[in-house]
C-alpha cells in the first residue's frame, strides 16, 4: 500500500512482530572516505511500518562501484538481514530516491561535484601550494581509525557537550525509573534523564565486567559508549542470532578481543531474544539495568525510551547463607531463575556472582518471558500469567474498579486473531484487569482498555520524520486482518516531558484511575503487544506457550508501603531539581486523555 505526498511515495512493508530499527538515512561525509553511509534500502522485505520508496538518479549509477560493503551490520531479524543485503547492493535497487538523498545530490551536483570514490586519484598539488594536503590526510587517517559503523558516518556525530551532563541530585532514588535523553528538545526536558554513556560512566561505579542482553547490536558503536578507562573490560553479549546473522555479529566483534558471546536458545518458531538488560559488576558492587533500548545509536537519539536502574548492590559477608540478600519482592531469586532459564555455561559465573550480593533494597517485581510450553505451577512463572499472579497476590480491589482504565503502550503489534475474543479481550485483558483475589472469572465489559500506538501523523511530524516508522513494525497483512483493533487505538502525546515528537520505543502497561491521578500498578518492559511476547493459553487453558525472551519490572504500591501511586500531570517548577517518578510517568499518561479520533495506521 502506498501514499503520495510532498515528501515522496511511501509504502508499508510486511513484517514480523519484532523491533526492527532502521535509523534515519545518514548524511554523506566527504571528509571520511573510508566509512560509507548506506543510502539505499529495498522496501519489500524490511520489517517496518512506514517505508519510503527511493530512486537513484542516472548519475549515481556511474559511481556505484565506489560504494563499499559495510563490514559490521547491526543484528536483528530476518527482515533486518534482508535490509542489510539491500544496503550493501544498492545498484540493484536504483529506481527510487529518498527526498533527502535527492536534495543532497542536487546540492553536490550544482556545487563542487566532488567524487565519493576512494579509488580516484586527486589531481597533483602545485609546487608552490602550502602543505595543506599533507595536514588534511593525517586528520582523515585519525578519524578513520574509528571502527566502521554499518549505519554510516552519522553514527559518530558528536552530541552537544551538555547532552551528557547528569546531576546525581536529580536522580530518583525511590522509584528509580528514568527516561532516556532525547536530542532536539529543550534541555530542561532532559533533566534527570539518562544516556547510555551516563549509565556506563564512572559516576555509578568502577566497572570490572558487564553483560549486555539485547535484540539488536551495533558493536563498534556500543564499544564507544563505554568510557576509555572501561573500554577493554570483559563484556558478554547475549543474543538470539543464528546462522548468517550470527556470523555477521561475530565478525563485528573481531577487533574487540574482550567481547564474548552467549547465544540464547530459541526452540519455538518466530521467537526472538527481545530482552534488554545490563548486568554491571563494579569494584564497589553490582547493578542491574532493565531497559527498552536496543544497542544501536538510533535508539538513544530521538526516541522515547525508559529504564529501571537498580541500587548499587553491595557484596554479602563471607559465609552468608544462600537465601541472604533477598528483597521483599523476591527479585533476587526471580532474576537467578530467569538467568538459569538460558541454560548457558557463559552465564554460570554471573549467577554465582549475583548470589554473593545483597539485593534486599529492590522494590520492584521481575516479569519475564522465556520460550517454552508450560503446565501446572510453571504456567505462572512467565508471561502474562506471571503478571496475573502478582496482581492477584499483591494488589487489592478498589472502589468502582471497573472505571479504572487499563492502558497499554508499545512499539510493535502481532497477530491476535480475527476478533478481540481470541486473545486480547479474553485472557490478556483478564490479566490486566486483575486486582486482588477477584471472584469473577470474566472481565467486566465496563472496563475500558486504551491502546497507545503512534499514527501516521505522529510519525510524519516526529523529530526523525518518516524514518521513525522503522521502529514501529506492524505488518500490513496483519493489520488488515484485525481491523477491530483500531477502535482501541489512541495517539501518542507526551507534552509534559517534551517528548510528543520523540516516537516511543518504550513499552508500558498500567491500571489508572478515571481521573488519571492514581495508579494501581505500572509496568515497564521489553514486551510488545503480541502473543509471542506474553504467551497464549493452549489445550483448554491447561498450558501456556511463550515464544520469546522478554523482561520488565512491575511497580506495585504495596512494595512502597502505599495503597496507590499518585500521579502528577504537571511538570514541577525549574527551581525544583528533584525528578519524580510521577513526572516520568506523565510521558505515558498524558496521551491517554486524548480523544479517540481518526487514527490511521494503514496509510
Amino acid at each position: 500500500m502506498s501514499q503520495d505526498s510532498q515528501h515522496g511515495k511511501w509504502t508499508i512493508s510486511d513484517s514480523e512482530d519484532e523491533d526492527n530499527i532502521i535509523p534515519p538515512t545518514p548524511q554523506k561525509d566527504s571528509n571520511k572516505p573510508s566509512i560509507k553511509p548506506d543510502l539505499e534500502r529495498k522496501p519489500d522485505t524490511v520489517t517496518t511500518f512506514f517505508k519510503q520508496e527511493r530512486k537513484l538518479s542516472p548519475k549515481r549509477n556511474e559511481d556505484t562501484h565506489s560504494v563499499k560493503e559495510p563490514s559490521a551490520p547491526s543484528m536483528g531479524s530476518e527482515a533486518r538481514k534482508a535490509a542489510h543485503v539491500n544496503q550493501t547492493l544498492p545498484v540493484k535497487y536504483e529506481s527510487h530516491p529518498s527526498p533527502s538523498v535527492k536534495r543532497k545530490r542536487e546540492t553536490e551536483e550544482a556545487g563542487w561535484n566532488l567524487s565519493s570514490s576512494d579509488d580516484e586519484t586527486p589531481p597533483p598539488a602545485p609546487k608552490k601550494e602550502p602543505k595543506k594536503s599533507d595536514v588534511s590526510p593525517k586528520k582523515k587517517k585519525t578519524e578513520d581509525k574509528r571502527p566502521p559503523s554499518p549505519h554510516g558516518t552519522s553514527y559518530y556525530k558528536e552530541e552537544p557537550a551538555d547532552f551528557f551532563e547528569t546531576n546525581l541530585l536529580s536522580m530518583n532514588d525511590m522509584y528509580r525509573f528514568y527516561l532516556n535523553k532525547v536530542t532536539g528538545i529543550p534541555k530542561k526536558f532532559n533533566t534527570g534523564a539518562l544516556h547510555i554513556k551516563d549509565i556506563l560512566s564512572p559516576m555509578f561505579g568502577t566497572l570490572k565486567e558487564s553483560v549486555q542482553f539485547n535484540y539488536c547490536f551495533d558493536i563498534p558503536w556500543m564499544v564507544e559508549q563505554y568510557p576509555p578507562e572501561f573500554r577493554d573490560k570483559p563484556v558478554i553479549l547475549v543474543h538470539g542470532e543464528k546462522r548468517e546473522s550470527k556470523a555477521r555479529l561475530i565478525e563485528q566483534a573481531k577487533p574487540y578481543p574482550h567481547i564474548r558471546f552467549c547465544q540464547a536458545k530459541l526452540d519455538i518458531a518466530f521467537g526472538t531474544h527481545h530482552t534488554k538488560m545490563m548486568l554491571l559488576w563494579y569494584e564497589e558492587g553490582f547493578r542491574v539495568i532493565i531497559l527498552t533500548s536496543n544497542l544501536i545509536r538510533a535508539d538513544w537519539y530521538q526516541k522515547t525510551q525508559g529504564m529501571w536502574m537498580s541500587p548499587l548492590y553491595p557484596r554479602l559477608p563471607e559465609g552468608s547463607p544462600g537465601t541472604a540478600g533477598e528483597s521483599p519482592t523476591n527479585f533476587k531469586s526471580d532474576l537467578l531463575e530467569y538467568l538459569e532459564a538460558y541454560r548457558a555455561p557463559e552465564l554460570a559465573e554471573w549467577i554465582d556472582r549475583i548470589k554473593q550480593h545483597d539485593l534486599s533494597e529492590t522494590r520492584v517485581y521481575l516479569i519475564g518471558s522465556t520460550p517454552g510450553r508450560y503446565q501446572g505451577p510453571a504456567m505462572e512463572k512467565w508471561g502474562h500469567l506471571r503478571l496475573r499472579k502478582l496482581l492477584s497476590e499483591h494488589t487489592k480491589p478498589v472502589l468502582n474498579e471497573e472505571r479504572w482504565h487499563v492502558l497499554g503502550q508499545f512499539s510493535s503489534i502481532g497477530s491476535m486473531g480475527l476478533d478481540k475474543t481470541k486473545w486480547l479481550a479474553a485472557e490478556f485483558q483478564r490479566t490486566l484487569t486483575t486486582l486482588g483475589k477477584a471472584r469473577k472469572s470474566l472481565t467486566s465489559p465496563e472496563t475500558q482498555m486504551l491502546l497507545v500506538y503512534p499514527s501516521v501523523e505522529n510519525v510524519r511530524t516526529s523529530l526523525e520524520g518518516y524514518p521513525a516508522g522503522g521502529s514501529l513494525p506492524y505488518s500490513i497483512q496483519t493489520a488488515q486482518k484485525q481491523l477491530w483493533l483500531h477502535s482501541y487505538f489512541h495517539g501518542w502525546h507526551a507534552d509534559v516531558t517534551g517528548r510528543s515528537n520523540a516516537m516511543p520505543h518504550i513499552k508500558t502497561y498500567m491500571r489508572v484511575s478515571p481521573d488519571y491521578t492514581q495508579l494501581a500498578w505500572f509496568l515497564v518492559t521489553s514486551a510488545n503487544l503480541s502473543k509471542a511476547a506474553w504467551g497464549a493459553l493452549e489445550k483448554n487453558n491447561t498450558q501456556i506457550m511463550v515464544r520469546s525472551y522478554e523482561l520488565g519490572v512491575l511497580y506495585l504500591p504495596s512494595a512502597f508501603f502505599k495503597r496507590e501511586i499518585k500521579i502528577s500531570s504537571k511538570r514541577r517548577s525549574s527551581a525544583e531539581t528533584k525528578k519524580t517518578f510521577v513526572e516520568s510517568l506523565s510521558v505515558v499518561l498524558n496521551y491517554s486523555k486524548c480523544v479517540n479520533t481518526k487514527h490511521n495506521v494503514l496509510e
